[in-house]
């Protein structure tokens, strides 16, 4: 009877503790979805951007001279003064000058690059009245998608009620259409949003997490397979095994500090650079690579090392030839998913500069540039509403890639897993 109750007891206990893990699951994954769903709720429609539809004349008084193609005259001619002189011809009863500048926030300053770039590449166009799609400015853009409250006083909002009737007029006449946003994946970083992208820091997150590569793989793998295969067992390798485990755990911004200190303080190397900010990450991603390739070498049985060196292979060639390629997908494993926490990293890479406002897209790992994780912070500090979306958008981008970099690790880990 006793022995009945308490297995009774325990049959409830588990139940309860079984109970008590999926909740903590559930509540889990409610947190997560709330996450995500904040996210792309502030961020899908960063993916759209609200173009405005102008009859430009292409005036030869403003631009050049028919026919002349000097592109150093064609690049310095006024055409922001082409998109005003069209403002001013569709809205002729804005006549005073507060007015007018009012009425010009209406297009972005961006649309007389746009304007400059279709006459660098087609001269013909001068002389000539096109339709042209001109990105409207970022108020216009949040208005359009329903960010901007109208029930708010004037003074409370950014657009003016002057200019909700001209963008109604301008709706009647179908000239205002969402389009996909472009700009946003084949620009860099700027002053405006509707002008801003995110492909400088892509191409930054790229150069630095090749640079990151490039060093903590070789020598993360060198350093698993001597202290698994080669080093002796003494007080020095257990020292040493102790502070890798004890690295691994230690804050980013630590390892910022150490870059900061050694290779931008003493070696002099340039701020603001992939260079740097793969070095910093490699030093962090090293006690993550090396931990898990010396779990994939202890993973593999000792048969295959006894059978190798019993037909007369060396302990090298045991290694290097039987151990290490059955080891590799374990290995690989660890080091995608060290380079997808190197990805989402910003502290160590602020530490050493990579917090500056660069436009230019880097073309190699020397040249100045952000990364998507600080790209993310700058827009994040920004006061305008247009950055909350642009930086809702980049965190989705940045989620596929570091999603996507484990479901490769998990892909690999299944196709090539040994179990023996």
């Amino acid at each position: 009877m006793r022995v009945q109750q308490g297995l009774e007891r325990r049959y409830r206990q588990e139940k309860r503790f079984q109970r008590m893990g999926l909740g903590a699951i559930i509540l889990g994954l409610v947190f997560v979805s709330f996450l995500f769903i904040s996210i792309f709720a502030n961020g899908y429609t960063a993916f759209q951007q609200t173009y405005v539809k102008l009859d430009v004349d292409f005036d030869p008084e403003m631009i050049a001279p028919v026919g002349e193609t000097d592109p150093d005259l064609l690049s310095q001619a006024n055409y922001g003064g082409l998109v005003k002189k069209t403002l001013r011809e569709m809205f002729p009863e804005v006549t005073s000058r507060r007015e007018k500048k009012v009425l010009y926030n209406l297009i972005s300053s961006g649309a007389s690059f746009q304007l400059r770039e279709m006459v660098m590449q087609d001269p013909a166009l001068i002389g000539t009245r096109q339709s042209v799609w001109l990105v409207a400015d970022d108020d216009v853009d949040m208005l359009i998608k329903g960010h901007i409250d109208l029930n708010v006083p004037e003074s409370d909002r950014r657009i003016k009620n002057n200019q909700m009737v001209w963008i109604q007029s301008l709706q009647a006449d179908d000239r205002i259409e969402k389009h996909f946003n472009t700009t946003f994946f084949t620009a860099g970083d700027s002053r405006e949003p509707e002008l801003s992208g995110i492909k400088g820091a892509v191409f930054g997150s790229f150069f630095t997490l090749l640079i990151c590569l490039l060093i903590s793989f070789p020598v993360g793998v060198a350093a698993a397979v001597y202290l698994e295969e080669f080093a002796p067992k003494n007080r020095w390798t257990d020292i040493i095994e102790v502070n890798i485990n004890n690295l691994a755990a230690v804050p980013s911004i630590v390892f910022g500090l150490l870059g900061l200190a050694v290779f931008i303080n003493f070696f002099g190397l340039p701020r603001s650079v992939p260079l740097v900010g793969g070095l910093v990450l490699a030093l962090m991603t090293l006690p993550t690579i090396i931990i898990a390739s010396r779990a994939a070498l202890k993973s593999v049985p000792p048969s295959i090392r006894e059978a190798a060196l019993g037909v007369g292979a060396s302990p090298m060639q045991t290694v290097t030839h039987h151990v290490l390629p059955l080891a590799m997908p374990g290995m690989l494993t660890g080091t995608i998913i060290g380079m997808a926490q190197a990805l989402g990293e910003t502290a160590p890479l602020l530490m050493i500069g990579m917090v500056v406002f660069i436009v230019d897209i880097p073309g190699g790992p020397f040249d100045p540039s952000a990364v998507l994780p600080v790209q993310i912070y700058l827009w994040a500090d920004s006061p305008e509403r247009a950055f909350v979306e642009r930086t809702s958008a980049a965190i989705m981008v940045l989620l596929a890639f570091l999603i996507s970099m484990n479901l490769l690790a998990v892909w690999l880990r299944k196709k090539f897993e040994r179990r023996w």
